[in-house]
């Protein structure tokens, strides 16, 4: 006889439950039918194999890289070895990984660019540039200096205690096969410090017993000086060498090389870039098949050649990129680009032929004025216009609906820092070994790059029936987001643990709650 307590159906201890009823696991979970996540996911960290040293080093590589995508809470190391199930094993190894063993983590971005090549259809390949930073605290930590904050108020500067990292993102037009935006893909992320700074005063010297001669003390203070002076000039000539723009220039040279490579060589790199990159260590530096596009200041000091005949190589008059904005003369153009999910109208002015006597020298370039885009933030409401965005860019032939929709497309590394940082938690592992500060973050932004890959090569570029169902305020979102791809990954990862076994892991929700409190 049955009991009844509290609407919950109790039974006797004699009664025992029918063997229907017993749950049991001793048949291993049939393998997901159709396209996987994971399956592609692995197929593609496969390619990683060759990079690392030793096939025990690559598996440890290949567990911390899915620890890393489904961790809850922080992204630290602990946590994603209590994620894959070693909480109770010796962790020095999972450490070792970045420290000690021998292994390029900028190998790791090239089988990517290989499988990402047959979505970028065209003659340029669009590819954004930026860095970004990451805070730190800890003070051993050499690379990590103070630095700009750039989530600062303006005219009000905060700063930070962190690292610079200069990230590359394959723009993938996505538009050309649905309604949705253009996927960025980072296919490179590294370290950019900072020369330290000499000592401004020399440390004071312990006062001589007896009286010394004049001339002795006076010998004796023109050294310290003249060391004093030799440091700061040694590190003068470092900071012009080693910087922001120059370790650009160096990316963009085995960007180059990494897409011959691929099989890329007669596609052209267009490189989309910010103000900062707007300089002359960039513009100056010409690489064969790469060509810029980058904002440029308004007040910008802008010529044409000079007349033929004249000795002179730029012309007199000078004119600002602000000046061509108000200039009636010339005439608005009008395009369409895919932004915000749909064809959007954008009208624009070009000047052709323009010199940039300060910046880029004698090499031509083009300027291109965006005219601000008005909107209303309700129906029948007052018009508010955005400000105006004024281009500099080197290709000088090329059309400009092409050139216009990759710059538009830059902002989706925005998106990248975005996901990398709050998503992932890039930065959040607690390291500060030399060698490992900088691989740790470059290891994790591959791992979420071929997660971005593997989501193409599953399921094409729109939102499919494989992923979760979209909250009532999310309903109109036609392209997954990082988290969309992590909750699938820990689905499948869960439901197929046959699929990760070799790897020595048997993932389930509870051990990844569990895993939250380390």
């Amino acid at each position: 006889m049955r009991r009844v307590r509290f609407g919950v159906i109790a039974m006797k201890p004699s009664m025992k439950p029918s063997p229907s009823r017993v749950p049991t696991r001793l048949a291993a979970a049939p393998p997901p039918q159709g396209p996987s996540l994971l399956a592609c996911f692995l197929a593609i960290v496969a390619d990683w194999e060759p990079v690392f040293p030793q096939s025990r080093t690559y598996l440890r590589a290949v567990r911390q890289a899915l620890g890393t995508l489904i961790c809850l809470g922080r992204h630290t190391l602990t946590r994603i070895i209590w994620a894959n199930g070693g909480e109770q094993q010796n962790w020095r190894p999972e450490y070792f990984l970045f420290s000690r063993s021998q292994w390029n983590p900028a190998q790791l971005f090239t089988p990517l660019i290989q499988r990402a090549l047959g979505w970028c259809r065209g003659r340029y390949i669009g590819v954004a540039i930026d860095d970004t930073r990451l805070h730190k605290t800890g003070p051993r930590i050499q690379q990590a200096f103070l630095q700009r904050d750039p989530l600062s108020p303006k005219f009000y500067v905060n700063l930070m205690f962190g690292l610079r990292f200069l990230q590359a993102s394959l723009l993938v037009p996505l538009f050309r096969q649905a309604k949705v935006g253009t996927r960025a893909l980072p296919i490179a992320f590294e370290e950019v410090s900072v020369i330290k700074r000499p000592r401004r005063k020399l440390p004071k010297r312990k006062a001589c017993k007896g009286k010394a001669r004049p001339g002795k003390r006076a010998a004796k203070r023109t050294k310290p000086l003249s060391e004093l002076e030799q440091e700061w000039k040694q590190y003068r000539a470092a900071q012009r060498l080693h910087n922001l723009s120059t370790r650009f220039v160096d990316l963009m040279h085995r960007l180059r090389a990494t897409f011959d490579a691929c099989g890329a060589a007669k596609k052209t790199l267009l490189l989309a870039v910010d103000g900062s990159f707007c300089n002359r260590t960039v513009f100056a530096a010409v690489v064969k098949g790469v060509e810029l596009i980058a904002r440029a200041r308004k007040d910008l000091k802008l010529c044409f050649r000079a007349d033929d005949g004249s000795r002179r190589i730029y012309g007199v008059e000078k004119f600002t990129p602000e000046q061509v904005k108000l200039d009636d003369s010339r005439p608005w153009k009008t395009t369409k680009v895919f932004y915000g999910g749909k064809r959007r109208k954008v009208e624009y002015k070009e000047v052709s032929g323009v010199l940039w006597q300060g910046g880029a020298r004698q090499r031509l370039l083009r300027l291109l004025v965006i005219r601000p885009t008005r909107y209303r933030k309700q129906k029948g409401g007052r018009w508010y216009y955005r400000q105006p965005a004024y281009l500099l860019t080197t290709v000088v032939r090329g059309t400009v609906p092409q050139l216009l929709q990759i710059y538009f497309d830059r902002w989706q590394i925005e998106v990248n820092h975005r996901e990398e940082k709050d998503t992932l938690g890039v930065g959040q592992a607690q390291l500060r070994h030399i060698i490992s500060v900088p691989k740790q973050p470059a290891f994790a932004v591959a791992c979420y790059s071929a997660l971005l890959l593997a989501s193409l090569q599953a399921f094409g570029a729109e939102r499919g029936k494989a992923y979760a169902a979209l909250p009532k305020w999310r309903r109109r979102a036609a392209r997954p987001s990082a988290l969309d791809l992590i909750a699938l990954l820990r689905k499948e990862m869960t439901e197929n643990p046959e699929m990760v076994a070799h790897l020595g892991l048997n993932p389930t929700n509870r051990r990844l709650t569990e895993a939250a409190a380390a």
